[in-house]
């Protein structure tokens, strides 16, 4: 009896890339599925625009092969016209092309029928801009255009490159609505660049995290949070307490879960006497929460909570159980 097994839509298997002597990538593994949302995290230099350029055809591996529906990608050394036509790969730095109509710019690229390019002008929010000149747009408005652009070359897998960077908040709000529609509406499939958390958190099913070309850790947005590896993961997705061995000691039950970091968020402070003492040190409104910073004998801790506490004074903290509750970033 055969079983029909579904094909990944993206195989990436032992990809690596040197620049002289060190790696850009190293030993790259991961397999996205249809309607998968995949994003990746990683500092500055850490590899994930190579990465994506790879995938997307535009830059050879040095090893390693890159699998699209089951075909192997042709890197640029080995296609006349790099890239692949079901792929769509989004720069952070990319440009429009000037004294072009934004409705000049869509019909040089656009592979859809009317009706298709009509619904990727809604999805994404362009529709009034159509006849504008490029140079009259702003920012947001070029950044959604440029998604028009990259969409109405019907992909069926689109890579953004940090597609929030310097943008206002409402525009990075209208991008996100935008980058929603794009995989309910029209069924692209995305990869995500980003180094704000909160893009993060709240999009993927999966996270990638790099670090020097290496892969250090995969996992879902709540496991990626709330059980970093190290100490490079855990700060890329907001603050931290590290779990110093007289933490362990006040409340035992962290050396049977072996956690090394805990999020400002696994506390729970109150002004009782129920907990163990803490000393007041720093009280900051942050809007919907508040931000604490106490020590507790000679370990500094950062705990949030919704209600005001007393500064300079004493607390009572505990730690919540689960301690995954009430997710709070910067």
């Amino acid at each position: 009896m055969h079983i029909f097994q579904r094909m990944s839509l993206l195989t990436v298997s032992g990809v690596s890339k040197k620049q002289k002597e060190s790696y850009l990538l190293k030993n790259i593994n991961f397999v996205q599925q249809d309607a998968q949302k995949i994003a990746i995290a990683g500092e500055t230099g850490s590899g994930k625009s190579t990465l994506l350029r790879i995938i997307a055809g535009l830059v050879q591996p040095d090893a390693g092969e890159v699998l699209f529906e089951g075909t192997r990608i042709k890197g640029p050394l080995e296609k006349l016209l790099p890239g692949h036509s079901q792929i769509a790969y989004l720069s952070q730095s990319f440009e429009l092309r000037n004294n072009y109509r934004v409705e000049e710019l869509l019909q040089i690229a656009n592979k859809l029928s009317l009706n298709e390019a009509m619904l990727v002008y809604s999805v994404c929010k362009i529709d009034h801009l159509v006849k504008r000149w490029s140079r009259e747009l702003s920012g947001g408005e070029r950044q959604r255009v440029a998604f028009a652009l990259a969409l109405i070359s019907a992909p069926k897998l689109l890579l953004l490159d940090e597609p929030f960077s310097n943008l206002d908040a409402i525009h990075r709000s209208i991008l996100k609505t935008v980058i929603a529609d794009i995989e309910q509406r029209l069924n692209v499939t995305c990869i995500l660049v980003s180094h704000d958390p909160v893009d993060l958190l709240s999009w993927a099913d999966e996270i990638i995290v790099l670090h020097k070309g290496n892969i250090i850790q995969k996992g879902t947005p709540r496991d990626i949070y709330c059980y970093p590896v190290n100490e490079y993961a855990a700060s890329l997705f907001g603050k931290y307490n590290v779990v110093f061995p007289q933490i362990v000691q006040l409340f035992p039950q962290l050396a049977k879960e072996k956690r090394r970091f805990l999020r400002p968020n696994d506390f729970a402070i109150n002004q009782c006497t129920n907990g163990i003492k803490a000393e007041i040190e720093i009280v900051n409104f942050m809007g919907t929460y508040y931000e604490v910073e106490v020590r507790v004998d000679d370990c500094k801790l950062i705990i949030t909570t919704d209600h005001l506490v007393s500064t300079n004074g004493q607390a009572f903290i505990q730690l919540k159980a689960g301690g995954e509750q009430g997710q709070h970033l910067e």
